[in-house]
């Protein structure tokens, strides 16, 4: 049975980047990459019904019911297989600190790149285990690497030992969940689990099962250039409009300013000159009410904007991009006491907190599959100061085999 961080260690090597900008699904070819590789590692270790979808791909298994376990219910496990384009996947080089000591961690000596306690206090927490870093050059992967990793050693564990016994186990693998798109073309009923967990969330412990409703805005502002020497009455300089618009927004209703269940606008990007600029704002928040209001809000800032400077100054294209679980799952709530009944017997606390942020499992949720989400053992995403704790890693494979044992 391969061990769950070498295993590890084979897959942050793939790089598997998704593009928020292909427009195509999957996003990047490279996804594909790993998702042979896991076609490969499920067929070898014996799972049944392994399925890419060539087109868009999802990798699907089984892990059949023991003999007489047939009727329990159908348990799904989801991973994603893509990392986040906020930093290079490319060229992933991760290494062991054995018995970490609790002080700052020089990740990179040439290129001066210290994880420093100062900036992460957190760090203290993990003083005498062992921890996967990167080399300061390109993020690590856990997210959600750790997750698929967990879940092809649950998968192993079972099919290797029949004497435990299970129901069936559906196991899926997506692409682009990074990006907002994982669920686009999973498919709910060709996966046919009454109900999953997505392995995607942080330190051992995190249960998650509410998040964000969000919603994403593309805000073009139009301006008109002439020569700054003759300009008076004349030019409007987008650049300035733009950062008008933003000072209209809630000045502390910002992701630097709020916390757990604190909704907020955010200007994500930002890129133009005096004749058009493009800001790309994300808004968030838990509170279906409070979103709405939100969103109200800005529309309201853009007409201001419109009434003071000319129609069409500022063009907002407002979408939706998905909805808060937690209105799903309030009718599936042993699927939360389940996991935390399996930590707490594991010696486990759990960390039952919002997401502050998306998951498949929030979409998968309205599209008919209950899925709240589980740890793995993974911090600091989406960046060269991402790290893993290898006993958050391998205790997460214990949670996974409880959760499994209390659906048998």
């Amino acid at each position: 049975m391969e061990n769950t961080i070498d295993r590890l260690f084979r897959y942050v090597k793939i790089e598997t980047t998704s593009s928020e900008e292909s427009g195509t699904h999957p996003s990047s070819e490279k996804e594909f990459d790993l998702a042979r590789v896991l076609i490969n590692d499920l067929e070898k270790i014996g799972a049944k019904d392994v399925y890419l979808d060539e087109e868009h791909c999802y990798v699907y298994a089984t892990v059949p019911a023991s003999a007489g376990y047939e009727d329990k219910p159908v348990l799904g496990f989801i991973a994603h297989m893509d990392t986040s384009p906020a930093m290079s996947g490319k060229n992933v080089n991760p290494r062991i600190i054995e018995n970490y000591d609790g002080k700052d961690i020089v990740l990179n000596s040439d290129l001066n790149v210290i994880m420093k306690v100062e900036d992460f206090p957190f760090l203290e927490n993990y003083k005498g285990d062992s921890l996967i870093v990167t080399d300061g050059t390109t993020l690590l992967g856990a997210d959600d690497k750790a997750g698929v990793a967990e879940i092809m050693t649950l998968c192993e564990y079972l099919l290797e030992n029949p004497d435990v016994k299970h129901g069936k186990i559906r196991i899926a693998f997506t692409p682009d969940e990074e990006i907002g798109e994982g669920p686009d073309f999973f498919d709910v009923k060709l996966f046919g689990a009454d109900f999953a967990y997505t392995v995607d969330g942080g330190a051992l412990g995190e249960l998650e099962y509410e998040n964000f409703n969000a919603a994403g805005a593309k805000v073009v502002f139009n301006g008109r250039n002439v020569h700054p020497g003759s300009a008076k009455g004349i030019m409007k300089n987008s650049i300035l409009i733009s950062a008008e618009f933003q000072a209209l927004l809630p000045t502390f209703q910002n992701p630097m300013y709020t916390e757990k269940y604190e909704g907020f606008f955010h200007l994500d990007s930002i890129k133009g000159n005096v004749e058009q600029t493009v800001c790309d704002y994300i808004i968030r928040d838990h509170d279906k009410d409070l979103f709405e209001e939100k969103k109200k809000v800005f529309l309201r800032c853009a007409d201001f904007i419109n009434s003071k400077y000319g129609k069409d100054t500022c063009v907002v294209d407002l979408k939706d991009q998905y909805k808060n679980m937690k209105e799903i799952m309030k009718d599936h709530m042993h699927l939360i006491e389940n996991a935390k009944a399996s930590m707490e017997e594991l010696g486990i606390v759990p960390k039952i907190s919002p997401i502050r942020g998306g998951t498949d499992g929030a979409q998968l949720s309205f599209m008919g599959l209950p899925c709240p989400n589980l740890c793995t053992g993974g911090e600091n995403f989406h960046g060269k100061y991402e790290f893993a704790s290898v006993t958050g890693i391998l205790k997460t494979v214990e949670v996974l085999k409880k959760i499994v044992e209390k659906y048998s």
